[in-house]
């Protein structure tokens, strides 16, 4: 199963959105919720890693 990034940001924004308080409690929540949106982010637009690819050697080359 993979996991639905773009849902879980908007989740999460809709969420840090609803804590609108100036209260201690609501601005450590939304301290958390901003790691935890740039966490997603990354992962919903990480590209898999590139391959390498394994070129024949510059003397296989010359002897042809």
């Amino acid at each position: 199963m993979t996991s639905d990034f773009s849902a879980a940001r908007i989740h999460l924004e809709r969420a840090y959105h609803y804590l609108r308080g100036s209260d201690e409690t609501s601005r450590a929540a939304c301290e958390a919720l901003d790691l935890l949106i740039e966490m997603v982010a990354e992962a919903q637009y990480r590209r898999p890693e590139a391959g390498v690819l394994d070129f024949p050697q510059a003397a296989a080359r010359h002897s042809a």
